[in-house]
C-alpha cells in the first residue's frame, strides 16, 4: 500500500504580481534504497563513529569541534556556529522566477535535486494556470530559491498534471570538459554509416523508464532474504 505523500515545505511561486502558494514533496523514495550497517564481525555488534585529532591521536567529542577552511597547507582559520550562521542566507518561502527558458536550453549536466510541487491552499487555479500556461508555450520557469542558508537556482518545468522543481548547479561548480583534455580521433565515412546503423537498430521514439528495472538491487535483496532465511 503507497505511503501518502508528505510535503518538506510551503513556499510561494513569484514573479511579477503573481504568487502561487505551492508545497514542495521530495520527487524520489529513499525508503527504496538498500543500506549496509558497520558491525564487528564476531559478534554482530554495531560500530559507531569517533573523531580523532590528527596532531595527537586522541578522540574529540562533538562540543569540542568547529569548522574551519584550508587556505594553505595545514593552515586554518576557524568558524564557530554562531559565525557560520550569520553567514548563510535567511530561507526564503519564495521562488523568484526571472525567465521563461525552452527546457532544452537547460543542460542535463547542471541538473541537481527534483521536486514536486503541488498547489497548496488557495493556490489550485493559478497553479493550473502555470502548468497550461508552460505546456502550451514548451517553457520552463528559472529562479532562485534560498533554501538551508545555501541559494539554489531552479527550474520550474511542467509535468503531466503539475509541475516539477529541479535544483540546479551554478556555473562554478560544474567542471569544463575541456579540463579532461579529449582528443577527437579521425573516423571514416565507412565506421560513421556503421555506427549510424547500430544507433538506429537501438534507436526509440521516447525513453520509458519501465524498461530499467534495477537488477543489481534485487540481487541484494535476494541475497539478503536467503541469509535472513537461514539459506545461508
Amino acid at each position: 500500500m503507497a505511503t501518502q505523500a508528505r510535503s518538506i515545505a510551503s513556499l510561494t511561486i513569484s514573479f511579477g504580481l503573481v504568487a502561487i502558494p505551492v508545497k514542495l514533496y521530495s520527487a524520489t523514495v529513499s525508503s527504496e534504497r538498500i543500506y549496509f550497517n558497520l558491525l564487528r564481525q564476531k559478534d554482530g555488534s554495531r560500530v559507531k563513529q569517533q573523531y580523532v585529532a590528527v596532531n595527537d591521536g586522541k578522540l574529540v567529542e562533538r562540543d569540542e569541534m568547529v569548522k574551519g577552511y584550508e587556505f594553505a597547507k595545514d593552515q586554518y582559520v576557524m568558524f564557530s556556529p554562531e559565525e557560520l550562521k550569520a553567514l548563510e542566507d535567511a530561507t526564503s518561502h519564495a521562488i523568484d522566477i526571472g525567465q521563461f527558458v525552452p527546457l532544452e536550453s537547460v543542460d542535463p549536466l547542471y541538473f541537481d535535486g527534483t521536486y514536486y510541487l503541488a498547489p497548496d491552499k488557495g493556490g489550485a487555479k493559478p497553479y493550473t494556470l502555470l502548468t497550461t500556461a508552460l505546456r502550451k508555450a514548451r517553457l520552463c520557469a528559472v529562479g532562485r530559491w534560498i533554501s538551508r542558508g545555501k541559494e539554489h537556482i531552479v527550474v520550474i518545468r511542467p509535468i503531466e498534471d503539475g509541475l516539477a522543481l529541479h535544483q540546479l548547479h551554478f556555473k562554478a561548480e560544474v567542471r569544463d570538459l575541456k579540463d579532461l583534455g579529449i582528443e577527437a580521433a579521425p573516423v571514416s565515412e565507412p565506421e560513421l554509416k556503421l555506427a549510424h546503423q547500430l544507433i538506429e537498430h537501438l534507436a526509440a521514439k521516447h525513453f520509458d523508464p519501465n524498461d530499467y528495472a534495477d537488477e543489481h538491487r534485487a540481487r541484494v535483496q535476494a541475497a539478503i532474504q536467503k541469509k535472513v532465511e537461514g539459506k545461508e
